[in-house]
């Protein structure tokens, strides 16, 4: 990864182009380095796909934005001075907040809202197991699962058990030495979990599975990390009768726009409520993105991470 000159982008029909002020990392952007991530843009490309800054173009069509906007959302190369985005899946900077301190709004609380709340059904008195809760949505469930009155059992590396518990988890696992399927059976007094936000993939979607809630327990998918897995109709019927439920946020703005809309909305309720506060992202500079992919990769990293875009004189 490197930085190099090419020709500011052109908003289209029902696009928007942003000046970027802050980029989002995400492990998404981990796996198109290694190809992993389905429909993944192949090399060379303009690395990134979260960003928010200030609306500076507006392509035809477009009503619900308006120049000068600050705005996060997604779109490709999100890594650059200037990106595209889609105007109908940008969201506004909360009043008050930096573009720095809106990222992770669309991705990672948008993420960890849907797939909690209409997919998963929480309620009050549920128990919620969400893995790698040291990450961006990670801790954004663990907010969302405890305000609405879950009991959560989180995992994570044991040098981030600490930053967990103050988001409020009432158990912390650490994934790399316990039996994690043993012990969230003892926590649960062998019934289970209600929802499983899974992540991880690999070997940990096989134990989520196991230790979901038989009948009515729920595994909300929502990343591959760790690779592919898979669970056939014979062991769904027979020994692992659990609801398994794929969520990818893209694929829900443009097919449940709806749902999304009403996850946007409960997140403006969640942040006046002071759930969901301004975000406090570890910053590299742009040209710092492989030392943060690496870093995110080797799961050295808590929370949020971003780049901070400079003009490209500056680097």
């Amino acid at each position: 990864m490197r930085v190099v000159d090419v020709a500011v982008p052109v908003a289209g029909a029902g696009e928007v182009l942003v000046k970027v002020g802050a980029a989002g990392v995400n492990f998404a952007d981990v796996m198109q380095t290694r190809g992993t991530y389905d429909g993944g843009p192949k090399p060379p490309y303009l690395a990134g796909f979260e960003a928010a800054g200030e609306v500076v173009a507006l392509g035809e069509n477009v009503a619900n934005v308006a120049l000068g906007d600050h705005v996060i959302g997604t779109g490709a190369g999100a890594f650059a001075e200037y990106m595209v985005m889609p105007a109908n899946a940008v969201v506004p900077v909360p009043n008050g907040w930096s573009d720095e301190e809106a990222l992770g709004l669309v991705l990672n609380w948008a993420t960890a809202l849907a797939s909690l709340r209409p997919l998963g059904q929480l309620t009050a008195g549920d128990t919620v197991l969400i893995h790698a809760a040291a990450g961006g949505v990670g801790q954004a469930a663990v907010r969302i699962a405890k305000h609405y009155g879950a009991t959560v059992i989180a995992t994570a590396s044991a040098s981030k058990h600490d930053v967990v518990r103050r988001l409020g988890a009432d158990h912390v696992i650490d994934y790399r030495a316990a039996d994690l399927v043993a012990e969230v059976r003892r926590l649960t007094g062998g019934r289970g979990v209600d929802i499983v936000l899974e992540s991880v993939g690999g070997d940990t979607f096989r134990q989520s599975i196991e230790v979901a809630r038989r009948v009515t327990g729920k595994v909300v998918v929502i990343g591959a990390a760790a690779g592919e897995s898979s669970i056939s109709n014979w062991e769904l019927n027979f020994k692992h009768p659990v609801h398994v439920i794929g969520q990818h946020l893209t694929t829900t703005i443009q097919h449940a726009p709806e749902l999304f809309a009403e996850v946007l909305h409960e997140l403006d309720e969640l942040i006046e409520a002071g759930v969901y506060p301004p975000g406090r992202p570890t910053v590299f500079d742009l040209a710092d993105g492989p030392k943060a992919l690496a870093e995110l990769e080797a799961r050295a990293t808590v929370g949020k991470l971003a780049l901070i875009v400079r003009p490209s004189g500056d680097q």
